[in-house]
């Protein structure tokens, strides 16, 4: 029921990329192609290659040269590294672990808390936060080349990106509560102003992840280079899955009255006002350490801005790009609904957020698992066909999803019906998973070797905007189709909170809902706008799936390569 942002991977223009030739079962061949990410369509000549090199800190006649690079065989460990490979693996991991942190909470945990101040369609306005991470590119060969030879091409980014990060949460951490309950005030008004200081922060992390997975390529030895993507996915996964399930459990007063107390308390063992203030100091010394400890190789080398933005141009203006960019912005409308608000749905229906913490828990090692598996297809058979049978499961995944919360028991949560969230929540994620294998394994296919890295960020770019720009009118028609009366009550109760309701009012979003329910009145709903919303969706899904996507799908994956290079005139 959570949606997977594909994850663009930047790399340094002017340093070799390595490009794994993909083996049985998704493994790695033992040679390594490298070419520059950002390269023009001439190749590079041996004059500008030796005088690119000779440019660099390390260059020494005095050395032997160093063998061809290739990638570590499949029983390479960690500890079989070279001691300098393994320091920069573990920096880069929590430099990567430092970015997740904010991104779980904004992605994740936020979501979930702001559901009993604000209505889904304020909720809509919240998820604009995550746009960043989306349109990075944009603003990605700005972070390449424009920096102080006096602090370090990565380190002149990183350095002030991750004091402003941890002094952003240190002040959000301190008014985060009352920011929330001002969010939800005045029929929503304040959520703006709330959802502008969390896309400052996301911004602050999308930037800050152009210029470490940049630092990766020279951080790790080339021979070895495959690590920079190992530090990547662990260190983003644990900072995600630290923010958002593990966090959620914890800020939960029924998990933390469970295991942790005798005497019960109605917060948790985690707020998020004290989670935000301990992240934001570890950033800032973090920080410190790294500006103190951490030397970056000196390089006189420049990027061409205005080069980048012309390949992306080039690439823009290919037919073939065209369709798959059309297919990547409709193909994920089916599912909005369901990755967006089911889960929200479930909370509201009264899930606790220890289940609903418990359901993510479990969810994880089988989404690690799958993952796999979802690899071996996507070799076994061609992508695009992978990508398709996973598309119908997600569809069916979104209509059982709907009738699970329909189901929702009158009596409270159960056994039978925990397992059975359980069980929808894997089954939406696996073809989620399958669906993001497969087309990334596909845009590796099929991206340009000359400039692969744009290629591939612009591909990525493109299906994480697919999954982010639906949601904000998902939520909005949820708000829209739902119809609930307030009726007032036939005997004023004794323990009412607020002003005692006496009339009949719309009840459809949060604020009114709660001054019915503090007032002592019942708030009926006569018209669910989530099932309406996942109906329209699905059926979008199916129409645009059997009318346009599916035949285009197949039909691009059927095109030689040549087809997708600029230099082929036929593509254009």
């Amino acid at each position: 029921m959570g949606s997977k942002a594909e994850k663009p991977r930047h790399q340094e223009p002017d340093r070799p990329a390595s490009k794994a030739t993909g083996g049985q079962n998704g493994h790695t061949d033992a040679s390594m192609e490298l070419r520059r990410k950002h390269a023009s369509l001439e190749s590079e000549t041996s004059a500008s290659q030796t005088a690119r090199l000779m440019e660099r800190d390390e260059f020494s006649l005095n050395e032997k040269p160093p063998l061809t690079p290739s990638t570590p065989s499949t029983d390479t460990s960690f500890f079989d590294l070279p001691r300098q490979d393994r320091r920069n693996f573990l920096l880069l991991v929590l430099l990567y672990f430092l970015q997740g942190i904010p991104m779980g909470l904004a992605s994740g945990s936020v979501p979930f808390l702001l559901k009993s101040h604000l209505s889904y369609g304020q909720i809509g306005v919240f998820t604009l936060a995550s746009y960043p991470y989306s349109l990075k590119l944009l603003w990605s060969p700005i972070v390449d080349a424009v920096w102080s030879p006096a602090l370090g091409r990565r380190k002149s980014w990183i350095l002030p990106i991750q004091t402003f990060s941890g002094l952003g949460m240190i002040y959000l951490g301190g008014r985060i509560k009352d920011m929330m309950v001002t969010a939800g005030a005045n029929d929503g008004s304040g959520v703006w102003a709330f959802t502008g200081w969390w896309f400052f922060l996301v911004f602050l992390c999308a930037t800050q992840d152009i210029a470490v997975d940049g630092w990766a390529l020279t951080l790790i030895s080339v021979p070895n280079l495959s690590y920079a993507s190992t530090a990547q996915t662990v260190g983003l996964t644990a900072g995600h899955f630290l923010s958002y399930t593990v966090f959620l459990a914890f800020n939960s007063p029924d998990f933390a009255n469970r295991w942790f107390r005798s005497t019960p308390s109605e917060v948790g063992v985690m707020t998020l006002g004290g989670y935000l203030t301990f992240w934001g100091w570890s950033y800032l010394i973090v920080t410190l350490g790294l500006a103190m400890l951490k030397r970056e190789e000196k390089t006189k080398e420049k990027d061409s801005i205005i080069e980048v933005y012309r390949s992306m141009i080039g690439i823009l203006k290919l037919k073939h790009i065209q369709s798959i960019i059309i297919v990547h912005l409709i193909a994920k409308i089916g599912f909005q609904a369901n990755d967006g608000v089911t889960n929200l749905k479930l909370l509201d229906k009264g899930f606790s957020q220890e289940d609903m913490a418990l359901t993510v828990l479990i969810d994880f090692p089988f989404e690690i698992c799958l993952g796999y598996y979802a690899g071996r297809w996507s070799t076994a058979y061609p992508a695009m066909h992978v990508w398709c049978w996973a598309f119908i499961g997600r569809l069916i995944a979104a209509v059982i999803a709907q009738a699970v919360v329909m189901m929702f028991p009158k009596d409270g949560v159960q056994t039978w019906y925990l397992l059975t969230v359980i069980a929808s929540h894997i089954f939406s994620t696996f073809t989620n998973t399958v669906m993001f294998v497969a087309i990334s394994a596909f845009h590796a296919k099929i991206s340009d070797p000359l400039i692969g890295g744009t290629y591939m960020t612009l591909l990525a770019t493109v299906s994480n905007l697919g999954g982010t720009f639906p949601r904000y009118f998902i939520l909005k028609l949820v708000d829209y189709f739902t119809v609930a009366t307030c009726h007032p009550p036939s005997t004023p109760p004794a323990d009412f909170k607020g002003a005692l309701v006496n009339s009949t009012f719309s009840c459809a979003l949060e604020a009114q809902k709660h001054v019915c329910l503090d007032g002592g009145g019942t708030c009926d709903i006569s018209r669910d706008g989530y099932y309406m919303t996942n109906v329209m969706c699905v059926i979008v899904g199916v129409l645009t799936f059997w009318g346009y996507i599916r035949p285009a799908a197949l039909k691009l994956q059927a095109l030689p390569l040549r087809a997708w290079r600029i230099s082929d005139p036929d593509a254009r």
